[in-house]
């Protein structure tokens, strides 16, 4: 047996346990609830085998279409939002100063907080008669603009995507700095030498070679705000009238609420579906632009 071999074999015992474990606890439950999504069943008692009823009357209700563009929203706030606000901050706090530690502990403190407790620090933000927000825009002089934020259906689905983006860009930050302090400081004082400025030293340099934790994190971005739902159910429950409603709350109301429990799983496996399309099309659009 060859070395390389050897390495080969080494590698996957090594890799078998995880991927045992990853496939009994993920993919088991996945091809789980696909096969659910082809029956009429409540939970308990016999199995009515639809086939595509389920996907069907996906298709047709309206409330799965609003809670698909309301998803949508929260996928572009975190795309655009998170990622080019924490790649900013990682490029002010990558240095290592007492100063820059504190600020960079500020931004991730969210993340370790509950999202039940974000959900209601927010909650009371925006409430609208004690809610610092309206008491803002009173003190400014804009007591005008003072309404109940997330009792507004046109409105509620972008004040929660505040919340959201704020709740993550911590761990991205993270990220972008830890990539950041690996590019070899041999290739920026090269540079630097030869003339470039800040900006180009950005777009031609920092940016290239941190490229693929760009791609990492906007994959995390799609996936997580697909699965997003506690913060939604604490705030607004998916109201009012469905206007906040999200497709992970939406199948949860479903499977657990009314107990469609066939119907729940072809939504979850609708998910799925739509996570895997918007994943592989950011994937594709971010290489081309890396050509």
């Amino acid at each position: 047996m060859t070395a390389k071999a050897r390495i080969r074999g080494v590698i996957i015992v090594g890799l078998l346990p995880a991927l045992l474990v990853f496939t009994f606890f993920v993919i088991v439950p996945i091809l789980w609830s696909a096969w659910y999504g082809f029956y009429d069943w409540k939970g308990i008692g016999a199995m009515k085998f639809i086939g595509f009823g389920n996907y069907l009357e996906i298709i047709k209700d309206p409330v799965f279409a609003t809670s698909l563009r309301n998803n949508l929203i929260v996928v572009a706030a975190s795309v655009f939002g998170q990622v080019p606000i924490a790649l900013a901050l990682s490029l002010v706090l990558r240095q290592s100063t007492l100063f820059q530690r504190i600020i960079r502990s500020v931004v991730f403190l969210p993340m370790v907080l509950s999202s039940v407790v974000i959900g209601i620090i927010w909650g009371y933000i925006y409430h609208p008669q004690i809610g610092i927000l309206n008491s803002l825009l009173e003190w400014i002089g804009l007591g005008s603009w003072k309404q109940a934020w997330l009792s507004n259906p046109d409105i509620s689905m972008y004040m929660l995507a505040i919340p959201i983006i704020w709740n993550f860009i911590g761990p991205y930050m993270i990220m972008y700095i830890a990539a950041l302090q690996n590019i070899p400081s041999e290739i920026e004082d090269a540079s630097a030498i030869d003339g470039a400025k800040p900006m180009r030293m950005l777009f031609s340099i920092r940016l290239p070679m941190i490229w693929d934790t760009i791609k990492v994190t906007v994959v995390l971005c799609i996936s997580g705000s697909l699965k997003t739902f506690d913060l939604i159910y604490v705030m607004t429950g998916g109201g009012p009238a469905h206007s906040t409603e999200l497709l992970a709350s939406y199948m949860y109301n479903n499977t657990f609420s009314i107990y469609r429990f066939g119907y729940g799983s072809a939504i979850s496996t609708s998910i799925i579906i739509i996570s895997t399309v918007l994943i592989a099309g950011s994937q594709l659009l971010m290489r081309r632009n890396t050509r």
